[in-house]
């Protein structure tokens, strides 16, 4: 028995390996192709694990796939590569039409012709669980009921377009081959090992540097946060149990003001490592031009996986956001090095 994690070395996928071996004693062959956001460090305590085997590849390259899937013949393919910021989305979307569309694609016809070639009872057992988000749907107003799984699709984002569309293969896949796929679309995730590039790891980031903290436009875009332990919790959980060619949402049923998280940040460095100048972090707080296409509210409802599958957050804004930070002040070295890698 055999996991293949793909976009391993990212932020959510190294938390799924480091999890799944911490608890189980089956192998994981973890697959990335270690782009600016991809390091081996997020990888470090399972590095020399005997349980996990690393391989530098991207989704897109089949030969390296075909050769993973014919020599370790995994039960399962639990797929988080993407590119996934929106912001790199907007200035080069060709990468994400590349890495989500194209990789997505090409890693589909890899499984399909890998399930096809199985006994019957391993084709009977295996799936294919593919990582969304919740940007696929759209935007919500102020007083509009959070996402439910049946939402139509209505991606703004060149990000969340190329996701779109790669949740509309992995659908189309299962319909039209057969092959036993399982989809989440989770909701903004926080927590260690998080690239420097979006919101939380940027301010606390900045905040250290004693750099601006900048917020867009007036701070209230709404996102409900989930601590990244709970959102890997939540796809073992699916993989395990979930139901063939169904969609899961994973939220935290946490809906905070972008500029009220930055406060609260501002908070808890206020508390536990306090300026050498004296005053408030949030003395940094600088308000940016918005993005364009800049969503105004997600939130997810997270009730089906709840009742269908018994899964829930474990942690809540503020103990999570308290665990965040605090990794960040013992892990600045980590810190130091992807904000060089950010900035190259």
């Amino acid at each position: 028995m055999t996991l293949l994690v793909t976009g391993s070395a990212g932020f959510i996928g190294s938390c799924f390996v480091r999890q799944h071996l911490a608890q189980y004693a089956e192998p994981v062959v973890s697959l990335d192709a270690l782009t600016y956001a991809g390091h081996l460090s997020t990888l470090a305590p399972v590095m020399d694990s005997p349980l996990h085997t690393f391989v530098h590849a991207s989704i897109g390259d089949t030969a390296v796939v075909r050769k993973i899937l014919d020599t370790h013949q995994p039960r399962a393919i639990v797929n988080f590569a993407a590119e996934s910021h929106v912001d790199r989305s907007i200035l080069g979307p060709e990468a994400f039409v590349q890495t989500n569309v194209v990789g997505t694609y090409r890693l589909l016809e890899c499984a399909r012709a890998y399930w096809m070639g199985l006994p019957k009872a391993q084709q009977a057992a295996f799936r294919f669980l593919h990582v969304s988000t919740d940007e696929v749907y759209g935007t919500l107003g102020p007083d509009d009921a959070p996402f439910v799984e049946t939402r139509r699709y209505e991606p703004n984002s060149p990000y969340s377009a190329s996701k779109a569309a790669s949740d509309h293969l992995v659908r189309a896949w299962h319909h039209t081959y057969g092959l036993p796929v399982l989809t989440t679309n989770c909701s903004n995730n926080y927590g260690p090992y998080h690239f420097p590039e979006k919101l939380i790891p940027l301010c606390i980031c900045n905040a250290l540097a004693g750099k601006p903290l900048p917020v867009y436009g007036d701070g209230q875009q709404i996102r409900d946060w989930l601590f990244v332990e709970d959102h890997t919790r939540a796809i073992r959980t699916v993989l395990e149990q979930g139901a063939v060619g169904e969609t899961y949402n994973v939220g935290g049923w946490n809906e905070m003001a972008n500029l009220d998280v930055v406060r609260l940040i501002c908070t808890l460095l206020d508390e536990l490592m306090p300026r050498a100048q004296g005053g408030s972090y949030a003395e940094q707080i600088q308000f940016v031009t918005d993005r364009p296409g800049h969503d105004r509210r997600y939130a997810i409802d997270a009730r089906k996986i709840e009742r269908e599958l018994a899964w829930k957050p474990e942690e809540t804004f503020e103990t999570g956001i308290r665990k965040t930070v605090q990794w960040f002040l013992n892990n600045q070295d980590w810190v130091a090095q992807m904000v060089q890698r950010r900035d190259q």
